[in-house]
């Protein structure tokens, strides 16, 4: 349903907001193109941020609010444990990236890497953390990371097959 404000209703009583000439809080326009990518400070506050960026986004794209939901929660986890186990990238931030064709989206996180490689925690049933990439899996149809000298960047597909395997 559309509104005056040009907004409309999605599912679960979400409001998208308008496809064109709407900025999000990093001053991107929402809805705008196949992708977005963004680089936000290296700081706390970039978790809430960067979930409510790809939110809007996708919810102005049509994207279904399944997928949208896990979308908020794999950016929160991704960007999460970059903040807490990573670097920034060479000029303190942390890139995001993310696009969508119909249901499927994926999502990027990128940072200046660490010591170890990204990988799901093992099981502890009383573990207060570090269970992050655990959810990632679980929810992901697929993920994977990549790495080189300068950066780490950690992916998620959700809604579908990545188009990153190649000839799969």
């Amino acid at each position: 349903m559309t509104r005056d404000d040009g907004s409309s209703t999605v599912g679960q009583g979400r409001t998208a907001a308008p496809s064109t000439g709407t900025l999000d809080s990093f001053g991107g326009e929402i809805g705008r193109g196949q992708a977005r990518t963004i680089r936000a400070r290296w700081e706390l506050q970039t978790v809430t941020r960067t979930r409510q960026a790809v939110a809007q986004d996708l919810m102005a794209r049509g994207v279904d609010d399944e997928v949208v939901s896990e979308a908020e929660l794999v950016t929160t986890e991704l960007v999460t444990n970059s903040l807490r186990h990573a670097t920034p990238l060479a000029d303190r931030t942390v890139r995001i990236h993310w696009k969508a064709r119909g249901n499927c989206v994926e999502i990027e996180v990128s940072d200046g890497g660490s010591d170890t490689q990204p990988a799901p925690a093992p099981r502890a049933m009383w573990a207060t953390s570090g269970r992050g990439l655990r959810i990632v899996r679980s929810i992901a149809h697929e993920w994977g990371v990549q790495r080189d000298e300068k950066q780490t960047t950690v992916w998620a597909a959700l809604g579908g097959p990545s188009r990153r395997r190649v000839g799969s």
